[in-house]
């Protein structure tokens, strides 16, 4: 028996942050095929690449709507980079949570904390290296990064480390896989509370 049209599921939003290199897309490879995850639209000032659609890949505006948007609290969480904007969407994350989906951002510290500030029910876990030799050595084995960067990227993760406190989950990942499925566990039971 179908008992749906007796209750609506909330989805739950979110968000998994971590020093780069320590294996977050891994993670989140793992976790797609087991546990449904939709990944939340965010918006950016960038021009689109080629075969990008707009409201699809990004919402694309321009600066000047961006920054109007900050001013009305539009975003709950933005950066620039690169000379350009980028931030996520109010309403894009509760649509999906209306919708009784689940919303996933995988964004920095800074913008987790700002977050859970705006919409509290959000579940912050937190990726951390079981060392940061281990980081370091994920760092190298990639090839894609100058020692510049390396250095750079270690001691923002020194950085990262710090804002542990502010997440309700810290998880030393050492295995993809099994990090994917105590992942797994949390969004769960948090699904499970939410919506009892």
């Amino acid at each position: 028996m179908d008992y749906s049209k007796y209750y609506k599921n909330k989805g739950i939003c979110f968000v998994l942050s971590g020093p780069s290199g320590v294996g977050k897309d891994t993670v989140l490879e793992y976790l797609k095929s087991s546990f449904s995850l939709n990944k939340v639209v965010t918006a950016t000032t960038r021009p689109p690449r080629e075969g990008e659609i707009d409201g699809v890949a990004y919402d694309f505006m321009t600066k000047e709507d961006f920054q109007q948007r900050i001013k009305e609290d539009y975003f709950v969480e933005y950066a620039s980079y690169a000379d350009n904007f980028y931030g996520t969407p109010r309403k894009n994350v509760e649509k999906l949570i209306n919708e009784g989906k689940n919303a996933l951002l995988k964004i920095e510290v800074q913008g987790a904390v700002n977050v859970k500030k705006i919409m509290p029910e959000t579940v912050l876990i937190f990726l951390a290296p079981p060392s940061m030799e281990f980081l370091e050595e994920r760092l190298r084995g990639r090839g894609t990064d100058s020692e510049e960067d390396i250095e750079k990227r270690l001691k923002t993760a020194k950085t990262e480390l710090e804002h542990i406190k502010y997440y309700d989950y810290l998880i030393v990942n050492e295995e993809s896989e099994k990090t994917a499925e105590i992942v797994k566990g949390i969004l769960t039971a948090k699904t499970l509370e939410i919506n009892n």
